[in-house]
This record gives structure tokens, sequence and C-alpha cells, in this order.
């Protein structure tokens, strides 16, 4: 496991500590461990909606492999 300092702003801090306190996390380290998560967790999901978006445009191809072809 590695170790990342971050300095925050005192707003970031407070709100963070807030959530701590809420029992949202169990420390700062906790928190942010699911801060990331959180964020590659939207970011998949957001890759996933623009592949989807990228078909329905006709931007991507998809289907049989073979029958693509012939169409080539």
């Amino acid at each position: 496991m590695s170790l990342l300092t971050v300095p925050l702003d005192g707003l970031l801090t407070e709100k963070i500590e807030e959530l701590i306190g809420r029992g949202r996390a169990a420390n700062k380290a906790d928190f942010a461990r699911r801060a990331l998560q959180h964020y590659i967790e939207e970011q998949a999901i957001l890759d996933v909606l623009s592949a989807e978006q990228e078909v329905s445009e006709g931007k991507i191809l998809c289907g049989d492999l073979d029958e693509l072809a012939a169409k080539i």
C-alpha cells in the first residue's frame, strides 16, 4: 500500500470532517479511498454510456465479424 499526501483547502477539509462525523467514512484515509473508488466507478459508467451513444450514432461497428467484413 502506498501513501499519498494531498493538501486540501479549508472548505474541503470541513466537508470531509463533516461526512466522517455523519458516519460516511471511518477517517480521512477511508474517505479518500471511498471517493477514489466512487470516481473510478463513475468513469466506468460514463465510458459505457459514451460507447452506447457512439453505437447508436453509427460511429462504431457492432455485430458478427464475418457479416461486417462482407459489408466492407
